[in-house]
């Protein structure tokens, strides 16, 4: 889980994704559309990391987004707060897009 946390924080966006996951490609390209240049940590070879996710609360355990270092929610969660308009509220204050 130290991974995990370590990793989230480096970079103000961070997606946790698998190569094979249909939800996981689709917040990606939100994000870039968003002006984000999100830090991406593919799991598909490891499972640790994965199951790291999971023991952090993640659930589904991919895509598991942080945005500031704090873990946001999975691809439910992210489209919630973009269709309310407060994920690029909450990417402007993490300084992971700019105006």
């Amino acid at each position: 889980m130290d991974r995990v946390k370590d990793l989230a924080s480096k970079k103000a966006a961070v997606i946790f994704t698998k190569s094979s996951c249909c939800m996981c490609h689709s917040i990606k390209a939100l994000f870039y559309e968003l002006g984000a240049s999100p830090e991406i940590h593919e799991v598909d070879h490891d499972a640790d990391l994965e199951w790291a996710l999971q023991r952090l609360g993640c659930n589904p355990a991919l895509p598991a987004v942080f945005i500031g270092g704090k873990y946001v929610g999975s691809a439910r969660d992210i489209i919630s707060l973009h269709v309310d308009e407060s994920l690029k509220q909450k990417l402007i204050d993490a300084r992971a897009i700019w105006f």
